[in-house]
């Protein structure tokens, strides 16, 4: 899967962004909307309030956050996918928008495309993501979980935040690859489906790490698994998926601010001046690795890198799940 290491790599030799004198000449016209396509109290939520509150004192306009959940995040895409390209409507977004983006166009149901409608402007953090179950659930590893699901005489529920998203792709993998059932709860974001894996109504899920961080450590919540290519920080005992023999559920977690197709150069430049400045503000990359984070800020040849280069790899993955968003 697509990782840091590669990242690195396909990195190598870009041309930094312009100065930030250069993209001084563009300022917003009236408030700007940062939508987020799930509803608020997740991670990506946080992150994007965050990052907004402390463009709102340097870009010269307000920045408002939206929630606009549901489908996968989908919807929320969508918007920003048919607004004007002024600058004045962008997405804060996650990996899910790769995953889901992949999972809609194997359907043919996809409204818009991540390569062709969106131009991506920087990297507001990394966030590793875990693979969680309820805290009564007697496992904690993905192979001690599936013993336990292959022993019960009905299988386990699992949420996501929709068909198509990072969970459902990772569980069908597991599910896949493991070889036993479980059956997939859809939810509008993963507020809500955390709150079902913390009252047992569901046996197993995934969140990033920042949300779900004082449930696991509390003992609500069991972590079981990092999809990132190394352990997270703030769960060193946690083993990767591919430390516990499952490569194919590797996934790097990210948060990023995308602007639509079109949108003029001099507007993407200085938003993503702003943005890398916000992410590197003491205050807010202090905040930032308390949510067991990594401050972006990336270039926009960068971003655009890991984002299309993580697409690409999932599209093969969701192909051969058959994966149908209905």
């Amino acid at each position: 899967m697509f990782t840091r290491r590669s990242l690195a790599a396909a990195a190598a030799g870009v041309v930094a962004a312009p100065a930030l004198g250069r993209a001084q000449g563009w300022t917003p016209s009236g408030p700007v909307r940062v939508i987020v396509p799930f509803p608020a109290g997740g991670t990506t939520d946080v992150l994007a309030r965050l990052l907004s509150q402390r463009l709102t004192e340097t870009l010269g306009a307000s920045v408002v956050v939206e929630n606009r959940g549901g489908a996968g995040g989908s919807i929320g895409a969508d918007v920003v996918a048919k607004a004007a390209p002024d600058g004045q409507t962008l997405l804060f977004h996650n990996l899910t928008f790769s995953t889901t983006t992949a999972a809609l166009e194997f359907a043919n149901r996809a409204p818009h495309s991540i390569e062709r409608d969106f131009a991506p402007i920087t990297l507001g953090a990394n966030v590793p993501m875990m693979l969680l179950v309820a805290g009564d659930v007697p496992a904690n590893n993905i192979a001690e979980f599936v013993a336990w699901a292959k022993t019960r005489p009905t299988p386990p529920f699992y949420g996501s935040t929709g068909p198509g998203s990072t969970v459902n792709l990772i569980a069908e993998v597991l599910k896949r690859d493991a070889g036993f059932n479980m059956e997939h709860v859809p939810f509008r974001g993963a507020a809500p489906l955390v709150q079902d894996l913390l009252a047992g109504r569901i046996q197993f899920g995934g969140d990033q790490l920042s949300s779900s961080l004082q449930h696991m450590r509390g003992g609500a919540l069991k972590p079981i698994a990092t999809l990132a290519e190394t352990r997270a920080t703030a769960m060193p005992n946690v083993a990767t998926v591919r430390e516990q023999g499952f490569p194919n559920a590797e996934l790097l977690g990210w948060n990023g601010f995308f602007a639509p197709a079109r949108t003029p150069e001099p507007v993407l430049v200085k938003l993503q001046a702003e943005i890398a400045a916000a992410t590197r503000h003491p205050p807010v990359a202090a905040r930032i690795a308390e949510l067991g984070a990594e401050p972006g800020g990336n270039s926009r040849a960068e971003f655009t890198q890991q984002v299309h280069g993580q697409i690409a790899t999932v599209r093969p993955l969701v192909q051969s799940l058959n994966m149908r968003v209905e």
